[in-house]
């Protein structure tokens, strides 16, 4: 690259994500991906609403989004753009293996803006394993390294 020039980086909107991703509603925890540098790195964006089936129970009189969604929005993001990026012929999926070092800081209510930001610590064949730091107005929420593996295997 040229010194001072920028590179452009790719977003993956909704529709893109449901042809990535096998999750649907309420399950699909990611509404966008934006600044996606290849397999590299990327940013998820989870906007927080009050009418997701969890806020029932989790909690009706303080709702509060629970850890391990929190965790399951980074694996997506982080899959989505394995997959996005997969030089594969066939269709493939991401599946979650590993949660190291998972840690929450602040909780995630109604109305936030989650902002997912993963980034590749590395990969060997089909296993990646990614740096994952949530924030909401710039400040962490939770963090957390996870691996996924790349499974060749036909979906419909």
């Amino acid at each position: 690259m040229i010194e001072g020039a920028s590179a452009t980086l790719e977003s993956i909107d909704i529709q893109r994500l449901l042809r990535l991703l096998p999750h649907r509603y309420p399950f699909l925890l990611v509404d966008r991906i934006i600044n996606v540098d290849g397999d590299n790195s990327a940013v998820g964006i989870k906007n927080v609403t009050m009418n997701e089936p969890h806020f029932m129970g989790h909690f009706p009189e303080q709702p509060v989004m629970p850890g391990v969604l929190i965790v399951e929005a980074m694996a997506q993001t982080a899959g989505a753009i394995c997959l996005h990026n997969s030089k594969e012929d066939r269709p493939s999926l991401v599946y979650f293996m590993t949660i190291e070092n998972a840690k929450f800081r602040k909780p995630v209510v109604p109305g936030d803006r989650m902002e997912i930001h993963v980034k590749k610590m590395k990969q060997r064949g089909t296993i990646w394993k990614f740096a994952c730091e949530a924030t909401v107005d710039g400040g962490k929420v939770a963090e957390a390294v996870i691996s996924a593996m790349l499974s060749v295997e036909e979906r419909d």
